[in-house]
């Protein structure tokens, strides 16, 4: 029996196998996605006026102006929606923590629109499993109206259509909740003055 001629079947079949998988496999699944898929291959990116690459609708922003809409708080380190550290908190439904957090959060949309009595929604005082999440629910965003027309001097009712026009319905048509992407309502806004 000779070990060479019983070795060198297996690192051909190794090296063949390499050669599929690991080059000529992601070769054929990018240029498929590319082909097919230009926009969401490359992140989803959206482009300002200026062309300049100013976010994904994939990713989360952090908004803290009153002319904006607040997206849902991110849980992510060292800074806010940080797509190299996705994950949620941590904290549990009983941790102190959490209850801190979620108290502080609500008095500071209280004291960012006083008049506002309608209950908080909870994705604007908690965050989501990824902290990566750029989209907040439609309660959310009404919750949100009065305060945007109030800081940009416009009618609530103008403000509302173009939340009512960024909504986004079910996926497929029976998946998930209508939903808002923050960042799209905030460019529509920004643009439309």
């Amino acid at each position: 029996m000779n070990i060479k001629s019983e070795i060198r079947p297996l690192v051909l079949l190794f090296a063949v196998l390499a050669l599929v998988t690991g080059v000529l496999y992601p070769l054929v699944v990018t240029g498929a996605a590319q082909a097919l898929f230009p926009r969401e291959s490359h992140g989803s990116l959206i482009a300002g006026k200026d062309g300049r690459v100013i976010g994904s609708e994939l990713i989360g922003q952090s908004f803290s102006d009153p002319k904006h809409f607040w997206s849902r708080p991110s849980a992510t380190s060292p800074q806010p929606y940080n797509g190299g550290s996705s994950g949620g908190s941590n904290l549990g439904p009983a941790n102190p923590a959490l209850a801190d957090a979620v108290k502080g959060r609500v008095e500071a949309l209280r004291a960012a629109d006083p008049g506002n009595t309608a209950p908080v929604p909870i994705d604007l005082v908690t965050a989501s499993g990824s902290g990566l999440d750029p989209h907040i629910s439609v309660a959310a965003a009404n919750y949100q109206v009065r305060r945007v027309a109030r800081a940009r001097g416009l009618p609530p009712a103008r403000v509302q259509a173009i939340v009512d026009a960024n909504t986004e319905g079910l996926l497929m048509g029976f998946l998930g909740e209508p939903r808002v992407n923050v960042l799209r309502l905030n460019l529509a806004l920004d643009a439309m003055q």
